[in-house]
């Protein structure tokens, strides 16, 4: 996969492109650190909501996000199937099928590991991971009854290509819901401190760079998707966001005192969980949001 930028024609400054290898080599071998992160096996921020979420229970607030994510996808109580591009160990799938009984579900991710491991955790449900690269999936032409993209879309640098092959698996009036941090503005204009943040997380995260969050609009709409909302959860994600200092280090601690080798990739998600953190300071140019748009 040779990622193009959301730009089309100009790639972002100092952005190295994200090989598909690179990104499977960061999901096979940086798993085990998610697995960490979040018990019900969630590769993604959350929600923090007062009376349904805890601020130190960690998982309480991912899976809010998953919820947040199925509320907007507006589904029925009939038999439906939903697309999880980037899906990672399929724990937001689990969690629609739960809270969804007719509901079916597609994954699909670049990693081995996950292909493996996450249809384990899939047996005995309507859900099934394949290894494909979303950018170019054998899903049918207007196949699915939602498509979903958590953080998973920021290792293509959001661009055209990744937003318009949802477009071609979504059911006419059916809906993309994705979750992710965007840029405010071009890389260019952004702060040292910014830029300094910036190039460290796409770095220790493999990701092309993240889309600025009007130029993703504009192309969502130009693609054809109608009635897309832009929504800034930035707030709403920081308690999550507050965990990282904690979570790895503690995760990288453990693993030394069994003796377990510590992985480059384990460092580098270190490295780059910090940079997100201190990305969080600059809310003048990055922030956290949810876009919903309908086919």
């Amino acid at each position: 996969m040779k990622s193009t930028s959301l730009y089309i024609d100009t790639p972002p400054p100092s952005m190295q492109a994200a090989s598909s290898e690179s990104i499977k080599t960061f999901y096979d071998e940086a798993t085990e650190d998610y697995t960490f992160w979040s018990t019900d096996f969630n590769m993604h921020f959350g929600y923090f909501k007062k009376g349904r979420t805890n601020l130190f229970l960690r998982d309480t607030m991912l899976n809010e996000m998953n919820r947040q994510v199925l509320l907007r996808l507006n589904l029925s109580n009939q038999k439906q199937l939903i697309a999880d591009l980037g899906c990672g160990m399929g724990g937001t799938m689990r969690y629609l099928m739960k809270q969804q009984p007719k509901l079916s579900t597609l994954g699909v991710t670049l990693s081995d590991f996950q292909v493996r491991e996450g249809n384990k955790l899939l047996k005995d449900t309507q859900g099934l991971i394949l290894k494909e690269n979303y950018l170019d999936t054998s899903i049918s032409n207007s196949a699915m009854d939602g498509v979903v993209a958590m953080e998973s879309f920021c290792h293509t640098g959001h661009n055209y290509k990744t937003l318009q092959e949802a477009y071609r698996i979504l059911k006419k009036g059916k809906r993309l819901v994705i979750t992710d941090a965007f840029l405010k503005k071009d890389p260019a204009l952004l702060c040292l401190g910014s830029k300094f943040s910036y190039k460290g997380l796409c770095k220790g995260w493999s990701l092309d760079g993240l889309g600025v969050i009007d130029q993703v609009k504009e192309n969502l709409e130009r693609i054809g998707f109608n009635k897309v909302t832009i929504e800034d959860v930035s707030m709403r994600v920081a308690p999550s966001v507050l965990h990282v200092p904690f979570a790895i280090p503690l995760f990288l601690l453990k693993q030394t005192l069994k003796g377990k080798r510590i992985k480059k990739q384990s460092w580098n998600n270190l490295k780059a969980s910090f940079y997100a953190l201190l990305s969080g300071l600059h809310l003048q140019d990055f922030g956290y949001y949810i876009i919903t748009a309908e086919k």
